[in-house]
C-alpha cells in the first residue's frame, strides 16, 4: 500500500470581509504567494470544506486566473472561496500525485477531472 501524507501549507491567505485595499473577491494578499514557484493550491469555504484543488508551475498567476478566467471550474462559485492554502512542490510528478490524492481523499467539491469518488 502506498502511504501519501498531504503536505502542510506553506502559505494561507484568507478572504477579508471589508477590504480597504484593492482586492480580487476579497483577497488582498496574493503578493504572499510566490510568482516563480510551483506547487498545489486548495480553495476552502468558511466551513473549511474543500472546494477545489489545483496545481501550477507558477502559483500566483494560476490562482489569480481562477478568479478572473471565464472557463475556471469555480467561475460561478468564486464568492464561496474564503481560504486559499498553498503548498510549494517543485517536482511535477509529486504535484500530480498530490493533486489527484487530495481531490479524491478529501472529496473536493468542484473538481471535475481526476475524480474517482463519484
Amino acid at each position: 500500500m502506498i502511504n501519501i501524507t498531504i503536505p502542510t501549507p506553506d502559505i494561507t491567505i484568507t478572504k477579508q470581509v471589508n477590504p480597504e485595499l484593492s482586492h480580487i473577491y476579497g483577497f488582498t494578499d496574493f503578493h504572499l504567494i510566490p510568482r516563480d514557484k510551483a506547487g498545489i493550491f486548495m480553495f476552502y469555504n468558511t466551513q473549511e470544506e474543500l472546494l477545489f484543488v489545483g496545481k501550477a508551475r507558477k502559483l500566483r498567476q494560476r490562482i489569480k486566473k481562477h478568479f478572473e478566467d471565464t472557463v475556471s471550474p469555480i467561475k460561478d462559485k468564486r464568492n464561496e472561496v474564503a481560504i486559499i492554502e498553498v503548498c510549494i512542490v517543485e517536482d511535477a510528478v509529486e504535484r500530480e500525485i498530490y493533486e489527484t490524492y487530495i481531490i479524491n481523499s478529501q472529496k473536493a467539491k468542484y473538481n471535475v477531472e481526476k475524480v474517482f469518488f463519484k
